[in-house]
């Protein structure tokens, strides 16, 4: 299981070497992540809950643990960021059910 501590110290590390290895697609993937996920006709706790439901969905744990923190961050409440992820399950079966673990000890850890 992933340990969400050591998951944003390796991810922030592999961000800097990547802006001097390929800053076009490093620019270019912020630039639509800021824009998508800004306040708009969803305020941004629903987008990060959207974003950890599909994580859980397609079994990423990289984007569990960015979207559990994005949630918890954007006023999202434990319960809240729980049954988001449970909703990941229903649409992702058993193997999703399996990352609810690293959905409930990324919260812990915040």
């Amino acid at each position: 299981m992933e340990d969400p501590k050591q998951f944003f110290e390796e991810y922030k590390q592999g961000l800097r070497s990547l802006r001097e290895a390929a800053p076009p697609a490093l620019e270019g993937f912020n630039s639509f992540y800021q824009k998508v996920m800004a306040e708009g006709a969803l305020e941004v706790k629903t987008k990060e809950l959207i974003a950890l439901a599909v994580g859980v969905a397609v079994q990423c744990a990289n984007c569990i643990i960015l979207h559990t923190r994005g949630a918890a961050k954007a006023g999202a409440n434990p319960e809240e960021i729980m049954e988001a992820a449970s909703v990941g399950v229903v649409m992702g079966g058993g193997p999703a059910f399996t990352y609810l673990p690293l959905v409930k000890k990324t919260l812990d850890e915040l």
